[in-house]
């Protein structure tokens, strides 16, 4: 007997293409299960232009006009409707929140389709927006079946979540460990390259946005003897430059901007040290620490009330050290490039840990289980 796969929808506000970054990247891990059984679409908005269809690694994607973004968020009027038009085809709409534009329309979803609530952060850099869309947040988090966390602190951190505890499950992101953790010989040549010309190497990734703390970063980086490079791009990116040469730190500071998976494995095994340095909540795990810890890199990192430091911990895969503190920062740094045997403990345990909890296959095999659970069948191949 043949069986239909599950059709599943994922709503994220913009995707690959228009902005790379931590949730694009989980629907995009997410959607590359078999469709033999899942169908995986992808529903979202553009930064800035018209309606676009396309198929990225695989998988459909609708991306509806948009005027341009405020408050982080695609000025898209016709995205509600969209939404609701597109999940009566669906068996299960993943809504990845925050995306207020959504919230508008998924807690009035057909009682036939499941509504799984993925929630990768609150709404932390804009509180009094939250205050307004706190209402037709709690609708959706009522109609949902299941919400996701990363972290069990995501649950405790969040007034909204908190009267839905019974409805939250902690499933903890994967990546390809062995993808991230082994080099092509075509990689380990250029890493090669790259140690040469940054033999103190310290990396940082991330969308150049106030949250990820870079511009404490470059101010640590004035007591540090190393060179920073830093990938990313964002809306800071020309303030941070000027900061570097106002500072005299020009000639070690390289922005590189966005660049190619590949590319950026070469550079962690190049690197001797990942400075995550993010300041406030809206960090709320950090998808960039598995992908250094699965290259044996090791970590510093802050004491944020999110799974940030709970992925990496404190002398045991990092040094973490206070939000906002360039001073610590510096010591941090200055401590893991001048100690070899510290990093390579460090890295070493980064590299066992991301492989016992942040396996990719995991991480989708739960999320699979969630969906069935959802719509109460019984997976393919299931025993009992």
């Amino acid at each position: 007997m043949t069986i239909e796969p599950l059709k599943i929808l994922h709503t994220y506000k913009v995707y690959r293409g228009d902005l790379e970054g931590g949730v694009p990247s989980v629907i995009s891990v997410l959607s590359r299960e078999s469709r033999e059984s899942i169908d995986n679409r992808v529903l979202v908005a553009r930064t800035r232009g018209r309606f676009r269809r396309e198929t990225i690694d695989g998988t459909p994607v609708e991306a509806v006009g948009s005027l341009g973004t405020l408050f982080s968020t695609p000025l898209a009027p016709t995205y509600p409707f969209a939404l609701r038009r597109r999940a009566l085809d669906f068996d299960i709409v993943v809504h990845h929140a925050p995306f207020p534009l959504a919230d508008l329309a998924v807690s009035r979803l057909s009682n036939r389709v499941g509504l799984v609530v993925f929630w990768h952060a609150d709404i932390t850099t804009y509180p009094q927006l939250l205050m307004l869309l706190a209402p037709a947040i709690t609708r959706t988090l009522d109609r949902a079946d299941r919400i996701i966390v990363a972290d069990q602190s995501s649950i405790e951190n969040s007034r909204l979540l908190q009267p839905f505890r019974a409805k939250c499950v902690v499933v903890p992101y994967g990546i390809d460990i062995d993808y991230w953790s082994c080099c092509s010989s075509q990689e380990k040549t250029k890493a090669e390259e790259l140690t040469r010309k940054y033999p103190r190497m310290i990396l940082a990734l991330g969308r150049l946005v106030p949250y990820k703390g870079f511009a404490v970063l470059i101010e640590a980086l004035k007591a540090v003897d190393g060179q920073l490079v830093l990938v990313g791009e964002g809306a800071l990116r020309s303030e941070l430059e000027k900061m570097a040469v106002d500072s005299g730190l020009s000639d070690r500071i390289t922005f590189l901007g966005a660049i190619s998976d590949s590319e950026v494995k070469s550079y962690l095994h190049a690197a001797r040290v990942l400075a995550f340095p993010s300041v406030t909540q809206a960090e709320a795990f950090g998808l960039v620490q598995l992908q250094a810890m699965a290259a044996g890199l090791p970590v510093v990192n802050t004491t944020l009330p999110t799974a940030v430091p709970h992925i990496a911990r404190h002398n045991l895969e990092a040094l973490t050290i206070p939000p906002n503190d360039p001073s610590a920062l510096a010591s941090a740094l200055t401590e893991v490039l001048g100690d070899p045997s510290l990093a390579l403990r460090l890295g070493q345990s980064g590299n066992r840990r991301a492989k016992e909890l942040y396996e990719q296959r995991t991480f989708m095999q739960r999320v699979k289980s969630i969906y069935f659970d959802v719509l109460g069948r019984s997976e393919p191949n299931s025993v009992g």
